[in-house]
């Protein structure tokens, strides 16, 4: 049998008290570690979450941790599922379950006892693994821990059904074999997300483009995108362009995965508005792709050039629309303009409504005409810092001819 060793989060007094409190109502056994945080264990990854499964039903789960003294959130009782605090560490505990129902969206769940049953209705056989506190792991596929150590993402039973269950279950195989896969997209799940594509469209965009951000988000998900892609997948998401050239450049220009995003669209702003309010994606990241889609900029750009875009649409999407440039180019060119942009401290306008006032002019409309006209002048000679007050009077005694 396989066993975890030297793994801090195991041993540590913080998840020992946890287990100490749901064993002392249910006996050995009652509890295992459950999912993701073994499948990192086993590959290297670092464990961020730590989730168990236990025997006990919600409410007597939280009695017992409560009984030992620690803080419990019922954070999804409807499915089994409560948080326990122990030295500010948070663990999700979630009573075994079973399907009822499915509608491809949720799932009404009934409680048991088997941990086969558990395993049953869990999506990938990576993640159906379970390990007790002694760190022995438990594969009741019989696959999970062969999968997890050789880079494949299965799905648990009939991947059809699975995807029937959940349709979120499509992004979720691409996601992990983002991160995870190391060999060739398993031919039975792709065949499975890519004839129960249209389902996608029965979730919430929340659901979808948080899937979406962390598959983008991988060190390299170049292999699952192009899966996406000729599954059919990726065209339902987004509206993506026919070239995958700027987006693969990206992959290794940047980690963000907003740039990865904008790298996979249009250069046509509505368009691109339009499919990001379809995803729900906030509004800082909405913008952003906006912006980026009024296209790439060369890096051969003059830096008093940048200066006024950077002034004008803010840094950030001078900065994005530069590393699109850099992507089209295929990471190829003089850098120097990312710099220039970065480093720039991004002057105030030096005049305003109060100068004006001290030549005679009212306020009133003419105030943000002249203003208007001083600052386009300002930008296009630079920002000089000097000259504001020979400027401003050239342009009142002008508007007053």
């Amino acid at each position: 049998m396989t066993r975890l060793e030297g793994q801090d989060w195991l041993t540590s007094s913080a998840t020992m008290a946890v287990m100490d409190a749901l064993e002392a109502a249910g006996g050995p056994d009652c509890a295992r570690f459950v999912g993701g945080c073994i499948r990192n264990a086993l590959v290297g990854r670092p464990v961020d979450d730590i989730d168990i499964a236990t025997r006990l039903r919600p409410a007597d789960a939280m009695a017992a941790l409560q009984a030992a003294g620690l803080k419990v959130v019922p954070t999804g009782l409807a499915h089994g599922t409560v948080t326990a605090v122990s030295e500010r560490q948070p663990y999700e505990i979630t009573t075994l379950r079973r399907d009822v129902e499915t509608d491809g969206r949720r799932a009404v769940v009934a409680f048991t006892d088997d941990w086969a049953e558990d395993a049953a209705r869990r999506d990938f056989r990576l993640n159906a693994l379970y390990a007790d506190r002694s760190g022995t792991i438990f594969d009741p596929t019989g696959q999970g821990v062969e999968d997890a150590l050789a880079g494949r993402v299965v799905f648990v039973g009939d991947p059809a059904r699975r995807i029937e269950e959940d349709y979120l279950r499509i992004l979720r195989f691409f996601r992990f074999y983002a991160w995870y896969g190391r060999a060739e997209a398993d031919s039975h799940g792709l065949a499975a997300c890519a004839a129960h594509a249209e389902g996608l469209t029965r979730l919430s965009a929340e659901r979808v483009s948080k899937e979406l951000l962390k598959l983008l988000a991988a060190p390299d998900p170049r292999p699952a995108v192009s899966a996406m892609r000729h599954a059919g997948v990726l065209a339902r998401l987004i509206p993506a362009v026919a070239s995958s050239a700027a987006f693969e450049a990206m992959v290794d220009l940047s980690d963000d995965p907003v740039l990865r995003l904008s790298s996979l669209l249009p250069d046509e702003p509505p368009v691109v508005v339009t499919a990001a309010q379809a995803l729900r994606l906030s509004r800082v990241m909405e913008g952003r792709l906006g912006d980026a889609a009024l296209g790439p900029l060369d890096l051969a750009t003059p830096h008093a050039t940048l200066r006024a875009f950077t002034y004008r649409l803010g840094r950030q999407a001078v900065l994005d629309r530069l590393m699109r440039g850099l992507a089209e180019a295929g990471g190829q060119g003089d850098r120097s303009a990312l710099a220039a942009v970065a480093d720039w401290a991004v002057p105030r306008m030096p005049i305003g409504g109060r100068e004006l006032a001290r030549l005679g002019v009212e306020p009133g409309p003419e105030t943000g005409l002249i203003l208007k006209a001083f600052e386009d002048e300002w930008v296009a000679a630079d920002f000089p810092a000097t000259g504001h007050a020979d400027r401003l009077s050239r342009l009142v005694a002008a508007r007053h001819r």
